[in-house]
């Protein structure tokens, strides 16, 4: 199998009917080769993937960089844990992040080494929070049908599962019964245990394949790929070189043909290779790392900075002019 990842150029077909065009794509194959090719010389399927324009998902067009904001309602998460457990400060928060296309809600912590929290519990963090932005788009960040069924039926537009569907086994009929969009991360194991040395063959094509596998999954379940999106899981059972692998051929992603999310705000590192060791200081990084994916086409960028991130894609925009 090939896995392609287009290469920009002023001229060549739209890459999934977005921003950026290509004529030309790298190959990458199990081994390390790596060879450049003419858009010319791809099949019909392949080429396909690449361009097809990808349907808009919980009322979101992928014409141009979308962004999701994160509103963590935890106690225990990373960045921002415990700062907005109160449905006020929460309400607060997200009036911060009035330039995101989506905001992303969540009442579990997953970051690494973090335990299960019971359902009930997390519909109950989440559930005054969602009814108070039900002016706003949102999404329900969460691994457990029950929780998503709840969201939903309060008006979330998204579920975004960080197992993509292999935590509880209800996820996939909740969500199919529901007609409801999903994102698939990719995740090297539970939070308890997914950076425990993690491994992998070639960690590109290895977490394609991965996500290739549960969007099967979730089709066979009955959830139309025109409602998937992807995310490679940065950060998630991944070391600082894999993540940084990921990052350089992201685009590779392309060839799934479902619209890709990056969710690398504030990650480890960034702060480790940007010499900031608090969260909250890494929004340059972040805005770094996610014009660096906005150049090789992906649309969703879940970050905890939004007005920063808004601010530099607008300056992006500008700068391209047209061709974007």
């Amino acid at each position: 199998m090939r896995y392609l990842r287009p290469l920009p150029a002023p001229d060549g077909p739209r890459l999934a009917g977005g921003w950026l065009r290509f004529d030309r794509v790298l190959a990458l194959s199990r081994g390390g080769a790596r060879e450049v090719l003419p858009v010319a010389e791809l099949t019909a399927d392949e080429l396909a993937a690449l361009t097809a324009p990808r349907p808009d998902i919980a009322g979101l067009a992928f014409d141009a960089p979308r962004i999701m904001g994160i509103l963590n309602v935890t106690p225990d998460s990373f960045s921002d844990g415990g700062r907005h457990l109160d449905p006020a400060d929460a309400l607060a928060r997200a009036a911060t992040m009035a330039e995101a296309d989506i905001l992303d809600v969540g009442g579990e912590s997953t970051r690494p080494g973090a335990t299960e929290v019971p359902a009930a519990e997390e519909i109950a963090r989440v559930a005054p929070v969602l009814a108070a932005l039900g002016h706003r788009r949102v999404s329900i960040d969460t691994r457990k049908g029950a929780v998503a069924r709840a969201a939903l039926d309060a008006g979330a537009a998204l579920v975004n599962d960080v197992s993509a569907l292999r935590f509880d086994p209800d996820m996939a009929a909740t969500v199919a019964a529901a007609d409801a969009p999903i994102c698939l991360m990719h995740a090297g194991g539970p939070p308890e245990t997914m950076q425990d040395d993690p491994r992998y063959d070639d960690p590109v094509l290895d977490i394609y394949d991965a996500l290739s596998e549960r969007i099967a999954a979730a089709e066979a379940a009955g959830i139309a790929r025109s409602r998937i999106i992807a995310d490679p899981g940065i950060g998630f059972g991944k070391t600082e070189a894999h993540n940084l692998a990921l990052l350089r051929d992201i685009g590779v992603f392309h060839g799934l043909g479902v619209p890709i999310l990056l969710g690398a705000s504030r990650k480890r590192f960034i702060g480790s290779i940007g010499a900031a060791a608090q969260a909250d200081a890494r929004m340059p990084g972040t805005l770094a790392v996610t014009l660096a994916a906005v150049a090789q086409g992906v649309q969703l960028h879940r970050v905890h900075d939004v007005a920063e991130v808004a601010q530099g894609l607008k300056l992006w925009r500008a700068v391209e002019g047209n061709r974007a």
